[in-house]
């Protein structure tokens, strides 16, 4: 599978040009980390070249927003030296880890941190290509990629990888990147030269497939003639919020608008008051990405669940349902996440804004190891609880354990969403 990778180069929490230009190309390195996911990369690298221990944990602290805010796989790399490091960077919730096999140091410890990690989790850098025939053992038992920062002479080094490899450029013509993927070994083009091309990534896929590579592109399972138009010849859709399922506004769509869609990943519209297509987001900004597109039973209805950038609506708001015509006063079903991330909210806004006589305020004041003992002191309630028949015992123990963990969360700067993300990711 031929990939295309975006990479950020991180200094100072910004991010820069290049290994030796620093040049700053986005002062919020986590929204640019959102900008290549919403236009179809497939991975992401982020090079920290952050120098001194300080700068080092703020660039840590930099990879886990960016892991917890985008949906593609991150590869961490730069500022390693020991096992440790390596630990540091998959906890940020990067999918591997690299090592520069540049350095020593690292070559050293592969053994260790692939056992300990295991070798899917396992990455190796290099520049200079001779690393890898002089390290062929250690590579084939340690290491399930490679990456190559090249810095010349690419024709001539990449008819001798044999090892998945993804190619670092400056800079790269769509035929040059065609060129470097008919290697076998080649399955992945990264650096400036996919970096400066974001927003085409998915017109790049297209070209590639019709070459016959293998690359990762929506595809769809039913065509136009699928559907059951109404006397305008379109199909109404209704976009909704993919991770919260909030409606954000229905809309229309003509076959030209359809295919835009599936082919730019981008939600597409027809506008019948203007008599043209619409791309949602064009003047405004405020895109739709594409998650998933389904269709109703009567083949009549799209339903797109998006990525919405900023507001769904014209008006400013962010869905275009806000107008109430009437409701009965009835208790409300409780979302539990919904539940949970409105009660952190709380715990949070506590910590940054005291109010006096505050509980959650007082374990924050008493600080960390008094949040440790009445967590434990929680997790031991509920042991008890759970061995009298009363269930609602159990229930109102589990219920203090959540709040004081939350506290903990909050204390530790670690959110829900983050939870959730890690739970998702386990078998």
């Amino acid at each position: 599978m031929k990939r295309l990778i975006p990479c950020i180069y991180l200094y100072k929490e910004k991010a820069v040009k290049n290994f030796k230009d620093m040049t700053v190309v986005s002062e919020n390195p986590v929204e640019l980390a959102k900008t290549y996911s919403e236009n179809a990369a497939d991975e992401l690298i982020v090079f920290d070249m952050s120098k001194g221990d300080a700068e080092h944990e703020k660039a840590l602290d930099v990879m886990k927003e960016i892991c917890a805010a985008i949906d593609i796989p991150v590869i961490g790399a730069g500022n390693v030296a020991r096992m440790e490091d390596v630990k540091k960077i998959l906890y940020t919730g990067c999918e591997r880890a690299v090592l520069n096999y540049d350095k020593e140091e690292n070559i050293e410890i592969t053994e260790e941190v692939s056992q300990r990690f295991g070798k899917d989790k396992i990455y190796l850098s290099f520049t200079k290509p001779e690393t890898l025939s002089v390290h062929r053992q250690l590579i084939d038992a340690c290491i399930s990629e490679t990456i190559w920062i090249a810095q010349g002479g690419v024709k001539e080094t990449i008819q001798c990888l044999n090892d998945p490899t993804i190619i670092v450029l400056e800079n790269c013509s769509l035929e040059g990147m065609a060129w470097i993927f008919q290697n076998p070994a080649v399955d992945g083009i990264s650096g400036n030269a996919v970096n400066d091309n974001y927003k085409d990534l998915y017109s790049m896929k297209s070209v590639f497939q019709e070459s016959g590579m293998e690359v990762r592109v929506p595809k769809g399972k039913m065509s136009w003639a699928d559907f059951k138009l109404n006397s305008d010849g379109m199909v109404p859709v209704v976009a909704q919020d993919y991770k919260t399922g909030e409606v954000l506004m229905v809309a229309y769509m003509n076959e030209e608008a359809f295919e835009h869609t599936l082919r730019t990943g981008k939600m597409t519209y027809y506008s019948r008051s203007r008599q043209e297509l619409w791309i949602k987001g064009d003047t405004s900004g405020h895109y739709q990405y594409v998650k998933s597109l389904t269709v109703d039973c009567d083949f009549d209805t799209i339903l797109a669940k998006v990525s919405q950038v900023g507001a769904a609506c014209h008006t400013g708001s962010r869905s275009c349902f806000f107008n109430e015509i009437m409701t009965q006063d009835l208790k409300e079903a409780a979302n539990p996440l919904k539940v949970f991330e409105e009660v952190m909210k709380v715990i949070e806004d506590r910590k940054i804004h005291p109010r006096e006589g505050s509980y959650t305020n007082y374990l924050f004041d008493k600080g960390l190891d008094k949040i440790l003992k009445k967590l434990g002191e929680e997790a031991t309630e509920i042991v008890i609880a759970a061995k009298n028949p009363n269930k609602n015992e159990v229930k109102y123990e589990i219920s203090d354990f959540l709040y004081h963990m939350m506290v903990l969360m909050a204390e530790k700067g670690i959110s829900w969403e983050e939870i959730t993300k890690e739970l998702a990711n386990r078998e």
